[in-house]
């Protein structure tokens, strides 16, 4: 972490590739990666942990605001190029619990965060919407979860997402690998509320003020209420299932078929006895 500037009101901070600001009560992360459309580097589940300890502990934050920087991307997931040649069990194993573990930290926070996407929002990028307690969107949003053309699936996502966008609409949007609109996303209730792009961020910030005027502990215990029913296990589960995938061949040609623009060869599924 590396400290740009203070002072009482504001505060400027960096871990890796996500730029976090505070002023006052309201603290924006911002995504800082716009020329390869704010992919998530490894690094970044670690960084992202780091930062929402930090505005956890440092007793003024109270609101945090997650977007990605530039006019493109909210962000495109996970780096496909730094993923491609994982094939090791236990290393992806380890991939997966810092993302699951990233993922967790945002939806467990002791503050109330917002995702103000901007963008792309694919396959990490929009299981980070799901993690945070409500989101907003610019008009060009985009949403999905395309992790099968490359042999996998969103590990958060297939926990999270039945839960609040149902169960049909989950299977449809990891199966069809389709991208979903903001106004769609709205429609299902991905996200609370559509702005135009200009309009976003000061929809964000104006969102974040009236919640950062209210009781913190109240707010707090009424997310840990509407939270208590999610499913632990299912993390668990998922870290398993997708670090089989992970260090499988499918994932292994899925991404050097779409690193070269061509058509997958995935594995034939075994008959069924």
């Amino acid at each position: 972490m590396e400290a740009l500037g203070r002072s009482p009101e504001d505060l400027s901070d960096r871990f890796g590739d996500l730029q976090v600001t505070r002023q006052g009560a309201v603290a924006t992360l911002l995504m800082d990666r716009p020329a390869k459309l704010n992919a998530m580097r490894r690094r970044f589940w670690a960084d992202l942990c780091a930062a929402f300890d930090v505005l956890q502990n440092d007793g003024r934050t109270r609101v945090a605001i997650i977007t990605g920087a530039g006019d493109r991307a909210f962000s495109a997931g996970g780096d496909l190029a730094e993923m491609d040649g994982m094939t090791d069990l236990e290393d992806a194993r380890l991939y997966q619990n810092e993302a699951m573990d990233a993922f967790v930290a945002v939806e467990s926070a002791s503050i109330i965060v917002i995702a103000a996407v901007n963008g792309l929002a694919l396959g990490g990028g929009c299981e980070l919407t799901l993690a945070c307690d409500f989101a907003i969107a610019s008009e060009d949003a985009q949403f999905g979860m395309p992790e099968s053309r490359i042999g996998l699936v969103p590990g958060y996502g297939i926990v999270r997402a039945p839960g609040l966008i149902g169960p049909r609409m989950t299977k449809y949007l990891i199966a069809s690998c389709n991208t979903i609109s903001a106004q769609r996303a709205y429609e299902i209730d991905l996200v609370q509320a559509v702005y135009p792009k200009a309009q976003l961020m000061a929809e964000a910030h104006a969102l974040a003020q009236s919640v950062a005027i209210r009781s913190s502990t109240a707010l707090v215990a009424g997310k840990r209420i509407v939270d208590r029913a999610q499913d632990q296990a299912g993390i668990h589960h998922s870290i398993e299932a997708l670090a089989t995938l992970q260090a499988g061949p499918d994932r292994d040609e899925g991404i050097k078929a779409l690193l070269a623009k061509r058509t997958p060869k995935f594995i034939p599924p075994a008959p069924h006895r």
